[in-house]
């Protein structure tokens, strides 16, 4: 289990969440496309100036971009210091597309709302439930604080695959985490590990 304190230290204060949230805002100019690599190297950059307090490791973050249709990669690990970007497919939440239309339309910071929540999150430890290798999220803004308590998390999924993606034009969607193909789990797990920054925006 996530140790908040160690993470988040004793200044974060609990603030009660609305039940639609606004998107937060991108940290770069939308005048070019998120997926632009230099765009999203300086975002990656302004999430961890704006996070430092937490980010116990700067060298690989991942930023999720939910303007994008869920056929698209739109999860892409920035490191840091080579400059590398891979891509990956990630579900959103059921309550943040109730139509299943493969686009995200709202987000919640609530409780059983099933929804998609952005913001800036801490990885914290690994585990093993129901979905397997998983790993445990901190929210670190009034649109995520209640990660924790929801179970936002990262893991794999049988509903997110390439294949899925061609034959349907959208992947399935989860109950707020960050869900993943099977296949590419074991990468992001690897690369993103505990103590490093996952941003969530739609730009």
């Amino acid at each position: 289990m996530v140790n908040r304190r160690e993470f988040l230290g004793r200044g974060l204060a609990s603030i009660a969440a609305a039940t639609v949230l606004p998107a937060v805002p991108a940290l770069a100019s939308a005048t070019v496309s998120i997926t632009d690599d230099s765009r999203l190297i300086r975002m990656a950059r302004r999430a961890l100036e704006a996070n430092a307090h937490a980010v116990h490791h700067r060298d690989v973050v991942g930023i999720t971009d939910f303007s994008a249709a869920s056929r698209e990669e739109r999860f892409y690990l920035v490191d840091m210091m080579s400059g590398r970007i891979s891509r990956f497919l990630v579900a959103h939440g059921r309550g943040s597309d109730p139509a299943h239309t493969g686009w995200v339309q709202q987000f919640s910071n609530d409780p059983g709302s099933f929804a998609s929540s952005p913001g800036a999150y801490l990885t914290g430890d690994y585990y093993t439930g129901k979905h397997g290798r998983s790993l445990r999220l901190v929210g670190l803004d009034r649109t995520n604080n209640n990660a924790e308590a929801r179970a936002v998390v990262v893991h794999g999924a049988w509903y997110v695959s390439e294949q899925m993606a061609r034959d349907t034009g959208k992947i399935g969607r989860s109950e707020g985490c960050f869900a993943f193909a099977q296949s590419d789990l074991p990468q992001v797990l690897e690369r993103l590990g505990p103590g490093r920054l996952l941003y969530a925006t739609k730009a």
